[in-house]
């Protein structure tokens, strides 16, 4: 099974997503993701044997009780790209307010996991929403015209857990079934 650690965007702010992808529509190369399907990724675990469920769990308890984050408000805005505006393969929105509760999610479950034999990430964490994927430089310009505009402001929601996702890869995208949630 492919998993990966997450924070969901709300229902309500699906719209918002929409919105800020409706200008980058007719981006060639790029593929946007259903807004539906928003979230901010703490830790992607890749393929996992189904056996390892229950040591995953224990590990994510674990952090989430470590990080000793309550629920907590978090701000979508902002426009970026990865790994820079040179050369694009990721189109995202950021989080203002809730960054550092973020941060110390991610860090605990990035310890927690690589001790129980998980990749440990090869990058420094920047709490964000995929957008888009750039498949080449064909939209390019286009993608760095849109996140040069007024940055937006999508919303704000409230953050009471972290959920363990299962992703199944369709050809009409991905399908996310949630695995267990973990309370904040």
């Amino acid at each position: 099974m492919r998993l990966f650690v997450s924070i969901d965007l709300p229902d309500a702010l699906a719209d918002a997503v929409a919105e800020v992808q409706a200008p980058l529509q007719d981006t060639p190369g790029l593929t946007l993701v259903d807004p539906e399907k928003a979230h901010v990724t703490l830790k992607f675990l890749g393929d996992v044997d189904e056996r390892r469920i229950p040591e995953i769990e224990d590990a994510l308890e674990t952090a989430v009780d470590d990080a000793d984050v309550g629920p907590f408000e978090a701000e979508v805005a902002g426009l970026g790209v990865f790994p820079s505006m040179d050369y694009i393969s990721v189109v995202w929105v950021g989080v203002g307010d809730g960054t550092a509760e973020m941060t110390r999610l991610y860090e605990a479950i990035e310890r927690e996991t690589t001790a129980i034999g998980f990749d440990p990430e090869d990058h420094d964490f920047t709490p964000h929403v995929t957008l888009g994927r750039l498949k080449d430089a064909r939209g390019k310009e286009m993608v760095q015209r849109v996140v040069r505009d007024d940055p937006p402001t999508l919303g704000r929601f409230r953050v009471e857990q972290v959920r363990l996702t299962e992703s199944t890869l369709s050809s009409s995208g991905p399908k996310y079934e949630t695995v267990t949630r973990f309370g904040l």
